[in-house]
């Protein structure tokens, strides 16, 4: 028996399905999702571009974090005269510390509010604002905003931010997780040169199959770390450092760095230290941060006053003496620079350009056609990646702002027209 052929009108519908299909796929960003189950927390970090120029407090306002931990994780100098108030240029970038949470089954900050103004819409505040870290459907639906069109001014909008914890580790070594919006510039293999990591890492992490990115996506990157290991009562308990830079903690008492050449975390007494709990180790003349050595026949005695964590208001020190082959060497400090007045294009400050070992001509675009394959299953850890990790690069659907893709949907629509 002979099935009917299908009408002209029937496959007419069919091809455009499929080139509709194609549309939305080119006009869908992704943005790596970490799912969870539990209610703790970690410290992470957003890749954010300064969308105009603002003072430290305004951007630091923007996500609800104390000014200095922007400056201390950017090793900004934080002894300069009234720094919170120093104006940052527009387009630098800066590496915010967050707190990440488990919201509704996945990994995210919910602790950022923003009140609207007479000129924002809920475009402006995702992609301007806040440098596409959010879509305008996700303020929306965080908010329940039936009509998006109609904002009140003064209004106070919950601002949902990707981040991602992975249990501190990447590859069983401490990390902290960047959350990085991928630039028109950027390649997956120069953001991993960019930020010490290899191409096969990130893909890991971040569950993906091939290492296409394009422009709006919004991948994780893991950063070399020194971690904490204070008690769980601790207000600071996890704090952990990014290699190269530093946190601020005990109420503004104390100081920690991470690196270089170490990944063991150094505490001392902050520059801007004012009233302070005792940081002297007990029974010795030791504070926070001070290390003798003594050189014998047996090898090197050194004794060091350490942090312990911040508990009720108090600075917890503990003593250490060991008996170590050689004495150390000076500590070595991340090097700090000055507050920025113009955007600095180094490894800091700047994104990943894309390599143009491939001989292509310098300037050039380059390739943002997303992956729409995957080697992991949602919820479960890729190969390779972090330990004790659950990750899935997820495709959340944003507006079409893509011209050619719009242009393309107008004509399937005419299509259709012409043949019904």
């Amino acid at each position: 028996m002979q099935h009917p052929k299908p009408s002209y009108k029937t496959q007419s519908f069919i091809f455009f399905l499929w080139v509709l299909s194609n549309v939305l796929v080119l006009a869908t960003s992704k943005s790596t999702i970490e799912p969870c189950s539990n209610s703790d927390s970690c410290n992470a970090m957003l890749g954010y571009k300064v969308y105009t120029e603002l003072k430290v407090s305004e951007v630091a306002s923007l996500f609800q974090v104390d000014p200095i931990s922007i400056l201390t994780a950017n090793a900004i100098d934080i002894s300069y005269p009234d720094v919170e108030n120093h104006i940052l240029p527009s387009d630098l970038f800066l590496k915010i510390p967050i707190n990440c949470s488990c919201v509704d089954g996945i990994r995210k900050s919910v602790s950022t509010h923003y009140k609207t103004r007479p000129s924002d819409t809920l475009a402006s505040i995702a992609d301007s604002v806040y440098s596409g870290l959010v879509s305008a459907d996700q303020i929306r639906e965080a908010n329940s905003i039936s009509d998006p069109s109609v904002l009140d001014v003064g209004q106070t909008l919950v601002v949902p931010l990707p981040c991602t914890c992975f249990n501190g580790t990447d590859n069983s070594l401490p990390a902290i997780y960047l959350s990085y919006v991928v630039t028109p510039e950027d390649s997956l293999a120069g953001i991993a040169a960019r930020y010490s990591t290899t191409l096969t890492d990130l893909m890991n992490v971040n569950a993906m199959g091939s290492s296409a990115v394009r422009a709006s996506d919004i991948i994780s990157i893991p950063l070399p770390a020194c971690a904490s290991n204070f008690p769980s009562y601790a207000a600071d308990h996890g704090l952990i450092v990014p290699n190269g830079s530093y946190a601020i903690t005990a109420s503004h008492c104390l100081q920690c760095s991470c690196g270089p050449g170490s990944l063991n975390l150094y505490c001392e007494p902050a520059s801007l230290a004012v009233s302070c709990s005792s940081m002297q180790c007990k029974n010795s003349n030791l504070m926070v941060g001070n290390i003798t050595a003594q050189q014998t026949s047996a090898g090197c005695n050194v004794s060091s006053c350490n942090y312990g964590g911040f508990v009720n208001g108090s600075i917890i020190t503990t003593l250490s003496t060991s008996l170590r082959p050689r004495c150390p060497g000076p500590q070595q400090f991340p090097p700090l620079k000055a507050p920025p007045t113009s955007v600095i294009r180094d490894a800091t400050f700047a994104p990943a350009p894309a390599p143009q070992s491939d001989g292509s001509i310098a300037g050039a675009p380059q390739s943002t056609v997303p992956s729409t394959t995957s080697s992991s299953l949602p919820g479960l850890a890729p190969i390779g990646g972090p330990s004790g990790s659950s990750s899935a690069a997820c495709s959340l659907v944003t507006p079409l702002t893509n011209l050619p893709s719009v242009v393309l949907l107008l004509l399937c629509v005419k299509f259709m027209m012409a043949i019904l």
